[in-house]
């Protein structure tokens, strides 16, 4: 009988690639950080990498003014299905660590 060869370490190592995100999806991630526009260009700035100089112009013009902005309900965020199987039951158990006696 022959042994079975093992995979070389270099075909079962993961590769994973990082995207830097968009300019649209860091603005918006700092949006949803903070209100205050100059964190908000701070925050875009360092996700993409770049200067707060090269991203300010895009932070501007996708800021929304104070007056405008409405604060988001509870419902806005999270939408659950309606559902008529009667109400929902959530059960957390705590288990207790097990105590080791010396002997």
């Amino acid at each position: 009988m022959l042994a079975k060869k093992k995979p070389s370490e270099t075909q079962n190592r993961r590769v994973t690639r990082v995207d830097l995100p968009a300019v649209e999806e860091a603005i918006a991630a700092a949006q949803g950080l903070t209100d205050d526009v100059e964190s908000q260009i701070e925050i875009a700035a360092q996700l993409m990498g770049m200067s707060e100089d090269e991203v300010r112009p895009e932070v501007l013009k996708a800021a929304v003014p104070a007056a405008v902005r409405r604060p988001m309900r509870l419902a806005d965020r999270f939408s659950m299905p309606e559902r008529n199987e009667g109400p929902k039951v959530v059960v957390v158990e705590r288990k207790r660590p097990r105590l080791v006696m010396p002997r």
